[in-house]
């Protein structure tokens, strides 16, 4: 026996805009489409794209052949550890720099124009900072003329074409950066829970380690990965105040050397995927590290 159709039947049915509504997909979510294109084209295409370029050989052979490559030759091996010994430091280093600083800073009233004035080196750029400290720390820089002035030194200091300069470059560049991340998270915790730890007789010491330094560790390990991965990928500084062919042969060198000096695109693309995955793995590594630290809430910002 037929069932005879309800009259309101087709009136109560949900139109197509409703039923996506329903599972999320609005007009809101158009907003999204513009992001997601960007990411498509700027990130994933290219990924994609020198991911398939570094297993297929120039010369043929195994799609491994390019990493295998890599690993079996020591000057381009050691590109690994000269680009850590570079990165890692000078992470820690601004971090070592940016929290203290961050915790004076919030206290003061004029925050916003000492700000800019510790921010100002993003300003600059890689390549102007390089060659400021080339004329700054060369062996005719002020720096070291000063110190011979001084009778405090007899010959200039090599501070430049090595490894110092290099690493001199990114603590300037990188620095502002680290303070801004570190200075939102430090004035983003409420002023109320550092109080009840002083009502209840905590020094500034005790203070530090056991209120904000537990609120501070999740956004500390975004600021380091972030800073990290930055200070990971040097290019111009390693070229003009390091020595390209010495210490301070970083691995975004080795890949630029193999794509457009040896004219082998495939090679440079397995070491720029190499590049990656180190850098992912510190990533995963701090983020680890940071929930053995502390686990709970990240809560006690204000508002």
């Amino acid at each position: 026996m037929t069932a005879l159709a309800h009259p309101g039947e087709a009136a109560a049915t949900p139109s197509l805009r409703l039923r996506l509504a329903a599972r999320g997909f609005d007009a809101t979510t158009l907003l999204l489409l513009p992001g997601l294109v960007a990411i498509l084209g700027l990130f994933i295409y290219p990924f994609a794209y020198g991911l398939v370029d570094s297993l297929t050989p120039k010369d043929g052979g195994a799609w491994y052949a390019n990493y295998q490559r890599f690993f079996a030759d020591p000057f381009q091996r050691d590109t690994i550890a000269a680009t850590l010994w570079l990165a890692l430091p000078v992470t820690v280093l601004n971090l070592a720099l940016a929290v203290p600083i961050a915790m004076r800073v919030r206290l003061m009233r004029r925050q916003r124009l000492l700000t800019t004035i510790l921010v100002l080196p993003i300003t600059l750029g890689t390549v102007l900072v390089a060659e400021g400290l080339l004329n700054f720390l060369g062996p005719r820089g002020w720096f070291n003329q000063t110190l011979v002035f001084l009778h405090l030194i007899d010959r200039p200091l090599r501070l430049t074409n090595n490894y110092w300069g290099v690493f001199a470059s990114l603590l300037i560049t990188g620095f502002p950066f680290s303070f801004l991340l570190t200075l939102s998270y430090v004035t983003g915790i409420d002023p109320a829970i550092e109080q009840a730890g002083a009502t209840l007789g905590a020094n500034a010491r005790k203070r530090f380690l056991h209120v904000f330094l537990p609120l501070l560790v999740p956004g500390l390990a975004v600021t380091f990965c972030l800073s990290f991965v930055q200070a990971f990928a040097v290019f111009p500084s390693a070229v003009l105040l390091g020595a390209p062919a010495g210490p301070t042969r970083v691995m975004s060198i080795a890949a630029y050397s193999a794509a457009f000096e040896a004219y082998d695109h495939s090679f440079g693309s397995a070491i720029a995927i190499l590049m990656a995955l180190v850098q992912l793995l510190v990533v995963v590594a701090v983020l680890a590290l940071r929930r053995l630290f502390y686990r709970g809430p990240t809560g006690g910002t204000k508002g």
